[in-house]
């Protein structure tokens, strides 16, 4: 017998069931962003292998051990994009949207794909809505990316359950003076490192810091800190960033430990951590990138972003049971037809309702049925209402009107009262 089809391991359909959960999430962020000036943007999901080399950095994990790279017939090399922030940057290159220092606040949403252990929460396709803006420079568009999630959280109710955690990582020049710094205190005491720490001391030693291994963990309690190596520059910037996040009354911590997996970082880095999804902790995280936009080929450009996991995030709000109730539901209203004169009617008079009530969720019975069997129907659908048109309702001109969720007895309406009734019972109540 020939093996069932399935879906790729670590790559999952989201169901009916699932789905107004994520339209519910993705639209409060989509309202948000569009609230605070955002543009969305939609690039490709497959890209040339180089882009990723070039931007996120060869040494990393990433690059080295999680992209999803094939040759195609023309013999390119291509790859699945793992993060948005490479693509975003080549699209905003190809396209001029940042000549003559011309600002931009974009944002775009889709799926991620990375070749690693599938587990709760970390998957090898993953979504992501992400945020860039560029050719701002000051703290003030870091902090606006922090404010703007902020109430992102109030608005979802999970404000309680995460946390911000900042650093900043300087100029590549700082930075690079605290590299030997750092090297030169773990190479002192290479025995106590991990072995995957130990490999990272020669191709990416800031990765080391970002370590769960205990044993390196105690190593790094007296390790040099970023912070000591900081320029004026950098120093001026992340005092003004948390001034602003004082000033706007979000709570944040400094981890100077904080050293985000990708080499485009500059300045800021930043995370929404939380403790309530086990090890699959940080639901969006980001930072600035100030030489990305050169380093891949185009004229000295600021940028500073971050992207969110969506899985996370609705994982999040199930374990806080912030699912708001009325999303659960995807019908107020079923109608149940019972004979062809009765179908018929039932057609044009949901139509006629739907032009004056354009948000009202009404479905129609679909495959006739008896009584019984259209009713299981109605109460399954999870409608609020149930109307019931037959020949008696026909000849009289009404429809009989059916609370199914709570009190009330069943009445008629008359047809062209229907759509005011609705709208007092459903869309305001």
């Amino acid at each position: 017998m020939s093996k069932s089809l399935q879906a790729i391991r670590g790559m999952n359909d989201i169901l009916p069931e699932q789905t107004p959960l994520w339209r519910y999430f993705e639209s409060t962020v989509a309202r948000l962003l569009d609230n605070y000036g955002y543009k969305q943007i939609r690039m490709p999901i497959v890209e040339f292998t180089e882009l990723f080399k070039r931007s996120i950095g060869e040494v990393t994990d990433i690059v080295e051990k999680e992209m999803y790279t094939f040759e195609d017939r023309n013999g390119d090399s291509l790859t699945l994009r793992p993060e948005g922030t490479a693509a975003c940057v080549r699209a905003v290159l190809e396209h001029g949207l940042t000549g003559a220092g011309q600002p931009q606040k974009l944002w775009y949403i889709g799926p991620m794909f990375r070749h690693e252990r599938p587990q709760k929460g970390r998957y090898r396709q993953f979504h992501q809505i992400g945020l860039e803006v560029f050719n701002i420079d000051g703290p003030d568009i870091d902090a606006e990316l922090i404010v703007l999630t902020w109430r992102l959280w109030g608005l979802l109710g999970m404000r309680d359950a995460v946390k911000l955690e900042l650093n900043s990582l300087g100029t590549s020049e700082s930075r690079g003076r605290y590299k030997v710094a750092l090297v030169e205190y773990l190479s002192a005491h290479l025995d106590k490192l991990d072995e995957d720490s130990q490999r990272r001391l020669k191709t990416n030693p800031l990765r080391v810091l970002d370590t769960k291994n205990a044993d390196t963990q105690a190593v790094l309690v007296n390790a040099p800190k970023m912070a000591d190596y900081l320029d004026d520059e950098s120093r001026i910037h992340f005092e003004g960033l948390k001034a602003r996040l004082d000033a706007a009354g979000i709570p944040f911590v400094i981890n100077t430990k904080l050293v985000r997996g990708l080499d485009y970082y500059s300045k800021t880095v930043f995370e929404w951590v939380t403790d309530k999804l086990g090890a699959q902790g940080t639901v969006c995280a980001g930072g600035r990138y100030d030489g990305l936009v050169e380093q891949m080929g185009g004229k000295p450009t600021t940028g500073v972003g971050f992207a969110m996991g969506i899985e996370r995030l609705i994982l999040l709000l199930e374990t806080l049971e912030q699912v708001p109730e009325e999303i659960s539901r995807q019908v107020d209203v079923y109608l149940c037809a019972f004979g062809e004169a009765a179908e018929l009617a039932a057609l044009a008079l949901s139509e006629k309702v739907r032009d004056q009530l354009p948000n009202l969720r009404l479905q129609v019975n679909a495959g006739a049925g008896s009584f019984k069997s259209q009713f299981k129907k109605a109460d399954k659908s999870g409608a609020l209402y149930a109307l019931i048109l037959g020949e008696d309702e026909l000849a009289q001109q009404v429809i009989g009107f059916k609370p199914l969720r709570g009190q009330g007895e069943q009445q008629n309406i008359a047809f062209d009262a229907l759509a005011a009734h609705l709208a007092t019972c459903v869309v305001q109540g």
